[in-house]
C-alpha cells in the first residue's frame, strides 16, 4: 500500500479547519484551500485559537502550536492539491457547488489521489459520477468538532475500490480517528437515529407531552449524556437540524419528516430554543420511553437494511454522540421484550415506520444481542485477527478473550494459513485489561474469577507463542498491560513509529499478570524487566527495536510488505541472546538485585547518578508498594525457571495482590483521582 504523506482539505470553515487541525496534530502535512484569502486566514486563526485553548487545558505544550501550524499550508489555489494522496471536500452543503468542485479536483489531481466528501446530506455516489475516477471516490463523514470528536464514518459507494477503502481506513488511523464502515444511504448510520432523536424531542413538545426542561432531563437520563436535544440544537444551530430532517424526510418518508414546531421555530428571528423552566418529574418516564422507542427502532432498522453492523452502530453512538451505551447495548439492558413493546408503540403512532425484522427475530429468539468484538479475515495465506473495540481502546474482558481464543483456533487450524497477525482497531493496539471487570469482581468477592480469567489468558498466549503458524503482533498504536503482554506472546512484532509497549500496573495497585514480567525478563534480563514494570515507563517502538523485542519497524504503508517478508524467512528466535545498548546500562545498574532492595527501602543506592535515582524514587513512590515487592520477588524467581513454571509463579500471587486494599484503591481511582496507597 502506498504511503499517505500529503492530505488536502477544501473548505476552511469550522469543519474544514477542524479536519485540517486534526490531521496536522497527528503529524501529517495538510493543505487547506478556500476561495478567498480572508476565508483561509479565518480558518488558520480558528486553528490557532483552538490550539491555544488546548494549551490552557494542558492538552498541548506551548511549543506544540508552532509545530502543528508548520504542517498546515493555507492557500486559495486548488492546484496545490495536484499531488495530494487524499483530498477531503468540506464545503457547505450545496449539491451543485460540491459537484463542480469534484469535477475540478478530478481534472487537477494525479491519478493516485483519492477524492472524499464530508457530506452529511447527499449520496456519495452522486459526486463519484461527476468524476473519471469513481473507484477512488469515497465518503469521509466527520463529526463536530472534528479536531476533538474521534468518530469518522467511512462511506464507500458502489464503485469504490477495495484499495480505496483500505487507504481511507489507513488515513483514518493515521490521524487518530475511530472509523466505522457505513453504506451510502440517507443519514448514513449515526444521523439516521440522531436526527430523529432531535426531531422527536420537538414533536413531544408540540404534542404537549412535556416541556423543554423535562424533555432535556429525560434525554440526559435515557442516554447518559451531558446535553439534551434542544441544547444540542442551540449549540450546533437549528438550521443544520432542520435541513437534516428535510433531507431524511424526502428520502425515507413521513416518519423522518420535520416536526411542525421546528418549522415554526425556523421562521422566528431568534431560532434558539428557550431552555428555562422546571422539570416535571412525573413525565420523565413517558418521555424516556418515547426516546427509546424511536432511537432504538431506527437503529434496528438501519442494521436490518445493512447500513452498518450492530457493533459499528453502537460505536457511532458512543464515540460520535458520547452516549454511555450504544443502541443495542441499551436494548440488552432494557430487555428485548420491553424494547419490542416500546418500538411497537412508535410503529402504531407513525404508519410510515415498520417494525424492524431484526427486533422481531430477536424477540422470537428470546435472548439478548450478542456482539462480535474480535474479527477474523483471511487473505491468501495470512489470517488477520482484529480486536475491534476501539471505543474502549480494545481493552481485554471475558468476551474479548473468549472470542480471541475462538478466532485464533479457526486461523491456527486452517491448513491454508501461514501466518496469523494480531491487530487492534483504531488508535490503540490493546490498552490492557478492562478495569471495570476487576473492580466488579473484587467488590463481589469473586477474586477466584479473576485468577481463572487470567489463567485462560495465559493458556491462549502460550498457544500463540508455540503455534506452528508464524504469529505476529502488528504494534501500530499504544499498548499497555495485557496488550503489551499479548504482543510479547507473539513470535514476532511488526511495529510502526506510533507503536509502544508499557506496563503501568503498579500505578493501579497490581502487577502484570499475563506474562509481562516473564517475557520481559526473557528478552531483556531481570534488571530491565524490573525497571519497566516498577516505573511503568513506555518503551517506544524504536527503543523496542533497539532492544531486540520488535522484529521490524516500518512505515504504516510498508506493513504488508514487512509481514510478507517475515513469512519467507526463518522463524524468529525472539529470546535469542542479544547485547543491550549502552544507553540502557544505567537502568540495569539501578535495578540490580542489591540496588533494587535499596530502592524499595526508599533510599538512593551508592555509586549511581543521584539525580536519576531521585527521579526513579519519586516515580516508584507513587506506585503500590506491595505490588513493587511482589514484582521484585516474582521476576527473581522466574529468572531461574521454565516459562510454564514462571507462569505458575505469576498466578500463585494473583489472588493475594487483588485481595489487597491497595488493588481496590488503585483500580477504583483510575481516571478519577490519585490513589492513596497504604501498603495493605
Amino acid at each position: 500500500m502506498s504511503k499517505i504523506s500529503k492530505i488536502g482539505v477544501v473548505g476552511a470553515g469550522n469543519m474544514g479547519s477542524g479536519i485540517a487541525q486534526k490531521i496536522a496534530q497527528e503529524g501529517l502535512d495538510v493543505v487547506m484551500v478556500d476561495t478567498g484569502d480572508e476565508l483561509v486566514k479565518r480558518g488558520m486563526d480558528n486553528i490557532k485559537q483552538l490550539l491555544r485553548e488546548g494549551v490552557e487545558r494542558k492538552i498541548f505544550h506551548p511549543d506544540d502550536i508552532g509545530r502543528i501550524m508548520s504542517r498546515i499550508t493555507g492557500t486559495t489555489d486548488l492546484q496545490a492539491l495536484a499531488d495530494a494522496d487524499l483530498v477531503i471536500e468540506a464545503v457547505f452543503e450545496d449539491k451543485g457547488v460540491k459537484t463542480e468542485l469534484f469535477k475540478r479536483l478530478d481534472s487537477i489531481c494525479m491519478d493516485k489521489t483519492i477524492l472524499a466528501t464530508n457530506t452529511s446530506s447527499f449520496y456519495v455516489r452522486e459526486f463519484a459520477e461527476a468524476t473519471s475516477r469513481p473507484d477512488r471516490v469515497i465518503g469521509l463523514h466527520y463529526f463536530y468538532h472534528p479536531a476533538k470528536n474521534r468518530l469518522l464514518e467511512v462511506i464507500p459507494q458502489e464503485k469504490t475500490s477495495a484499495e480505496t477503502i483500505d487507504r481511507a481506513l489507513l488515513a483514518a488511523k493515521l490521524h487518530g480517528k475511530t472509523a466505522i464502515l457505513v453504506k451510502d444511504t440517507p443519514g448514513f448510520a449515526v444521523n439516521r437515529f440522531f436526527v430523529p432523536f432531535l426531531n422527536e424531542a420537538a414533536r413531544m413538545l408540540e404534542e404537549g407531552l412535556a416541556g423543554i426542561p423535562t424533555i432535556e432531563e429525560a434525554a440526559k437520563r435515557a442516554f447518559r449524556i451531558g446535553m439534551g436535544p434542544f441544547e444540542l440544537m442551540n449549540v450546533t444551530r437549528l438550521p443544520i437540524t432542520f435541513h437534516s430532517t428535510v433531507t431524511l424526510g424526502n428520502e425515507l418518508g413521513s416518519f423522518y419528516a420535520t416536526a411542525g414546531i421546528m418549522k415554526s421555530q425556523m421562521g422566528k428571528k431568534a431560532t434558539d430554543w428557550d431552555l428555562s423552566g422546571e422539570v416535571q418529574e412525573e413525565k420523565i418516564t413517558a418521555v424516556m420511553d418515547r426516546f427509546y422507542g424511536v432511537c432504538l427502532g431506527v437503529a434496528a432498522a438501519l442494521v436490518d437494511e445493512g447500513v452498518a453492523t450492530m457493533e459499528d452502530t453502537d460505536r457511532g453512538a458512543k464515540v460520535g454522540l458520547r452516549w454511555a451505551l450504544g443502541p443495542f447495548e441499551i436494548m440488552n439492558r432494557l430487555g428485548i421484550e420491553k424494547t419490542f413493546a416500546l418500538v411497537e408503540k412508535v410503529v402504531e403512532k407513525y404508519p410510515g415506520f415498520k417494525m424492524p425484522g431484526l427486533l422481531t427475530r430477536q424477540r422470537q429468539a428470546g435472548r439478548p444481542f450478542a456482539f462480535t468484538l474480535v474479527n477474523l479475515a483471511i487473505h491468501e495465506d495470512i489470517a488477520t485477527i482484529t480486536i475491534n473495540r476501539p471505543e474502549a481502546m480494545n481493552a481485554l474482558n471475558e468476551a474479548v478473550v473468549e472470542q480471541l481464543a475462538e478466532r485464533f483456533s479457526e486461523a491456527d487450524q486452517n491448513p491454508g494459513v501461514s501466518a496469523i497477525v494480531f491487530q487492534g482497531a483504531g488508535k490503540a493496539f490493546v490498552a490492557g485489561a478492562d478495569i471495570r471487570y476487576f473492580v466488579e469482581k473484587i467488590k463481589a468477592g469473586k477474586i477466584d474469577d479473576i485468577v481463572a480469567f487470567t489463567r485462560k489468558g495465559h493458556q491462549l498466549f502460550r498457544r500463540i507463542e508455540d503455534s506452528n503458524k508464524l504469529t505476529i503482533a502488528l504494534l501500530d498504536g499504544l499498548s499497555m498491560g495485557g496488550g503489551s503482554e499479548l504482543a510479547l506472546a507473539c513470535q514476532a512484532i511488526v511495529a510502526t513509529p506510533a507503536g509502544s509497549l508499557s506496563f503501568p500496573e503498579t500505578g493501579i495497585g497490581i502487577y502484570p499478570g499475563l506474562g509481562g514480567m516473564l517475557r520481559l525478563g526473557r528478552h531483556l534480563g531481570p534488571e530491565l524487566a524490573k525497571y519497566y514494570t516498577f516505573t511503568g515507563a513506555a518503551i517506544t517502538a524504536s527503543d523496542a527495536q533497539e532492544l531486540g523485542m520488535v522484529t521490524r519497524l516500518v512505515d504504516p504503508s510498508a506493513v504488508e510488505e514487512a509481514i510478507r517478508n517475515l513469512i519467507g524467512e526463518d522463524r524468529p528466535d525472539k529470546y535469542r541472546p542479544r547485547p543491550i545498548p549502552n544507553r540502557f546500562t544505567l537502568w540495569q545498574t539501578l535495578f540490580g538485585a542489591e540496588n533494587t532492595a535499596i530502592l524499595l527501602a526508599a533510599k538512593i543506592p551508592p555509586g549511581v547518578d543521584e539525580a536519576v535515582a531521585s527521579r526513579i524514587l519519586k516515580t516508584i513512590g507513587n506506585k503500590a508498594p506491595l505490588a513493587l515487592k511482589l514484582i521484585n520477588q516474582i521476576i527473581d524467581r522466574q529468572a531461574k525457571t521454565s516459562r510454564d513454571e514462571g507462569i505458575e509463579i505469576e498466578l500463585d500471587h494473583l489472588g493475594a495482590i487483588f485481595a489487597t486494599a491497595d488493588a481496590l484503591e488503585g483500580l477504583s481511582s483510575l481516571g478519577r483521582k490519585k490513589p492513596e496507597y497504604k501498603g495493605l
